[in-house]
């Protein structure tokens, strides 16, 4: 423990950023606070060589990787913390590789690359980035520069701004997709609100900046199909909700169709919530007590009022009523019964053929 000695010494003191104690002077307090001084220094961005792991996934991104970091080095050099890079290549199809290869061996201490030997899906490249990010502060952002570097260097200093923020997730302001879309998409984040236990914000991404701490708890959650809108909302930890604006996408086009979209976020729905299934049940009782209430007043009709009651149209009308909400469960229990089937396989969420400037066990090495 460093004393008042220490400190006019110029000693360990100093070396922790305390001000110098004026020869000829005794200190009333003799012990530290180290826990407030590392939140104090935190704050400012100086916690002992903080650093800041960017991850950054990328498919087809070939002509985005060089100038994200050029964008990246242009926001966070000169900074009073450390940055890097970890680029996540989830089995792109063009020269993306290549890009990436020729980017770590130039920049082996700032730029890490993965190589995934397939396409396994955005999810499953920001869990590896998780795994292989060094970081005090960790982003999950684009290759495509619609969101800026400078923007995550603006968040950065937010969260560092208060101590007891763990997260700052960006919204965006202004949507860059049709009416349509939009709608659809409005409808999805009330339909999750509605149906599961955790709060999806309206037009939060993925675009985040957060603590060690909450990365931490994302990877202790080791399903292996993942939402990670879901999974940060589950989590908890406290958020900040920013507003920004997307930038013209640099080069390429989006990977995701109208219906990857679709698909993508039924599936984080039924990561959440069981709901459709108790539904199966509330519309079996209803059907059995309306049926109940139907057959007693047919009966009613036949015995008391002597009216025959025609049952053609009636019974194929309750012929295709049921059996299509038959079908409709049997289609909702399928899509819960396919998740534990692909679950219990306890298959990886992703394979590696090459990492570069990792220091793992893939290290320069390729699947043959």
């Amino acid at each position: 423990m460093p004393n008042a000695a220490d400190a006019a010494d110029g000693g360990d003191a100093n070396r922790l950023g305390f001000p110098p104690v004026p020869m000829g002077t005794r200190p009333i307090q003799t012990s530290i606070n180290f826990s407030g001084i590392c939140a104090q220094r935190l704050a400012f961005g100086l916690e002992f060589g903080l650093l800041f792991s960017l991850i950054v996934p990328c498919y087809n991104e070939e002509d985005n990787v060089l100038p994200f970091l050029l964008a990246a080095r242009d926001a966070l050099d000169g900074q009073a913390y450390d940055w890097e890079l970890i680029y996540i290549n989830d089995g792109s199809q063009d020269g993306t590789r290549d890009r990436l290869r020729t980017l770590a061996a130039e920049h082996p201490k700032t730029v890490r690359a993965v190589t995934f030997s397939r396409n396994f899906g955005k999810e499953a490249a920001l869990l590896a980035g998780l795994h292989h990010a060094k970081g005090d502060v960790l982003c999950f952002i684009d290759a495509d520069l619609q969101q800026p570097p400078a923007f995550a260097a603006e968040m950065l200093q937010t969260l560092l701004r208060d101590p007891d923020l763990d997260c700052v997730c960006a919204v965006q302001e202004v949507r860059r997709e049709g009416k349509l879309l939009s709608a659809v998409k409005g409808a999805f984040y009330k339909l999750g609100n509605k149906l599961t236990d955790v709060d999806f914000v309206n037009g939060a991404s993925d675009f985040r900046v957060f603590r060690r701490p909450v990365a931490d708890a994302l990877l202790a959650l080791t399903e292996g199909q993942r939402f990670s809108k879901g999974l940060f909302a589950w989590v908890g930890f406290d958020t900040l909700y920013v507003p920004y604006r997307a930038a013209e996408r640099l080069a390429g086009k989006s990977k995701w169709s109208p219906v990857g979209l679709l698909r993508y976020g039924l599936g984080g729905i039924i990561s959440f919530t069981t709901r459709p299934l108790r539904a199966a049940v509330v519309v079996g009782i209803v059907s059995a007590l309306l049926s109940l209430v139907y057959l007693v007043a047919v009966w009613i009709q036949k015995l008391f009022f002597s009216i025959d009651v025609p049952g053609y149209a009636t019974i194929v009308t309750l012929v295709l009523l049921l059996g299509g909400l038959q079908l409709f469960f049997f289609g909702v229990l399928g899509e819960y019964l396919a998740r534990v089937f692909t679950e219990t396989k306890r298959r990886p969420p992703y394979i590696i053929k090459e990492a570069l400037n990792t220091n793992d066990i893939h290290e320069s090495e390729e699947i043959q």
